[in-house]
C-alpha cells in the first residue's frame, strides 16, 4: 500500500534521491493530478530553526511563476519528516544530458543554457539567490525545455552552518562561487559564477575544479584560474572563452551582475556565431528583454529597407525616363 502524506498525497514512485532528500512521483488526491514530493531526510527535518527557513524559503519559492523554474505547490510536515511539494516535470537532469553527450553541440549548450539563465535571473529580479545552482537542478523536458528546482531547499540549507553539514550536504563545492567558498552570503552574482561552471561543463565535459576533498576544491576556486575551455573543446571560439573565463573570475564585481545579463550576452553571441540558430521555441521560454528585442526588430528590418530604397529608386528612374520623350514630343509641336 503506497504512503500518504498529509492525507492528501499518494507517493507512488521513487523517481531518485540525495544525501539531502528523496523524490518521489505522487498524486495529489484532492486535485486528482500526477505531482513531485521531495521528503527531506530526518536529520534536518529534526532541526526546529531548519523547519522555520525551510517554510520560510518555501513560500518565497512558491511566488515564483516562470516557464523554466518548477513550480512549487505546497509543502509541510508529516511523521517528523519536512517534505515540499512541486510539478511533476517529466524527462531527465541536465547532468544526465552532459554525461551523455558532452561536449554539447554549442547551439544546443546555447539553447538550454539560455533557459537557464532565463529562470534563475526572474528569481534575481525578485530579490531572490539559489544558492545551489548545478546541473542536477536544472530539469530537462523531452521537448528541450529546461526548469530549474530547489529554490526554497538550497536557500534554507545556505543557513545551515558549514561545519553542521554533512559531506554529502555540503552542497555541490564543485559549482561554489569563490564567496560561498570562504563561507560568505551567496548573492545573485554568485549564481552567475555557478552557471559560468555549468557552461564550462556543458562546453567541455569537464569541470574546471576537481579535487577529493571539498575542503581543497573550494580552496581552487578561490585562487587558482580555471584552464582554457579551448585547449580542451577546440570547437569554443576566443569570444565564446572570453566570456566564460569572465563569468568564472574569483571577484564577484568582474563578473555580469545577474543570470538575464548573462542570458542576453549569450544570446548576442551565439546568434552572431551561428547566424541566429535560435528556434522560436526557445525565444518564447525566455522573457522579452525591451532593449534586445528593439535591436532584433531593427536587424531584421535592414534588408527590406535597403531593398525598399532600391526599388524606389528604379521606379523613379523609369519615371523621369518616360518624362523625357514626352517633354520632347511638346518641345517639337510648340516650334
Amino acid at each position: 500500500m503506497s504512503e500518504i502524506l498529509n492525507d492528501r498525497y499518494r507517493l507512488d514512485k521513487k523517481l531518485g534521491e540525495g544525501g539531502m532528500a528523496i523524490v518521489f512521483q505522487a498524486t495529489d488526491l484532492m486535485l486528482e493530478r500526477t505531482i513531485a514530493v521531495k521528503i527531506l531526510r530526518k536529520a534536518f527535518s529534526a532541526s526546529v530553526p531548519f523547519q522555520k527557513r525551510f517554510k520560510e524559503e518555501a513560500r518565497a519559492a512558491a511566488n515564483l511563476t516562470h516557464p523554466n523554474i518548477v513550480t512549487v505547490h505546497d509543502f509541510g510536515f508529516d511523521k517528523n519528516r519536512l517534505f515540499i511539494v512541486m510539478e511533476h516535470v517529466p524527462g531527465t537532469d541536465l547532468k544526465a544530458i552532459i554525461k551523455e553527450h558532452a561536449p554539447l553541440p554549442i547551439p544546443q549548450a546555447s539553447r538550454l543554457f539560455v533557459q537557464t539563465c532565463a529562470g534563475i535571473g526572474y528569481a534575481h529580479r525578485a530579490g531572490l539567490v539559489h544558492c545551489d545552482i548545478k546541473p542536477h537542478n536544472m530539469l530537462v523536458t523531452p521537448d528541450f525545455r529546461v526548469k530549474v528546482t530547489d529554490f526554497g531547499i538550497a536557500r534554507a540549507m545556505a543557513s545551515v552552518k558549514h561545519d553542521e553539514q554533512s559531506n554529502a550536504i555540503w552542497g555541490s563545492p564543485a559549482y561554489f562561487s569563490p564567496e560561498q567558498a570562504a563561507g560568505r552570503a551567496p548573492s545573485p552574482s554568485s549564481d552567475v559564477y555557478s552557471l559560468g561552471v555549468v557552461l564550462y561543463e556543458m562546453l567541455t565535459g569537464e569541470l574546471p575544479f576537481m579535487d577529493s576533498t571539498p575542503q581543497d576544491l573550494a580552496l581552487l576556486h578561490r585562487y587558482e584560474p580555471p584552464p582554457s575551455p579551448r585547449h580542451i573543446n577546440p570547437e569554443i571560439s576566443p569570444a565564446l572563452e572570453e566570456i566564460i573565463l569572465k563569468v568564472l573570475s574569483k571577484e564577484a564585481s568582474a563578473r555580469y551582475r545577474t543570470a538575464d545579463q548573462l542570458g542576453r550576452i549569450v544570446i548576442s553571441f551565439t546568434e552572431l556565431e551561428t547566424n541566429g540558430y535560435l528556434e522560436e521555441e526557445t525565444a518564447i521560454s525566455q522573457p522579452a528583454d525591451p532593449a534586445l528585442e528593439a535591436i532584433k526588430a531593427l536587424e531584421t528590418k535592414k534588408t527590406p529597407q535597403g531593398w525598399l530604397t532600391i526599388v524606389l529608386g528604379l521606379l523613379a528612374l523609369i519615371a523621369v525616363g518616360g518624362l523625357i520623350p514626352f517633354w520632347l514630343w511638346i518641345y517639337s509641336q510648340i516650334n
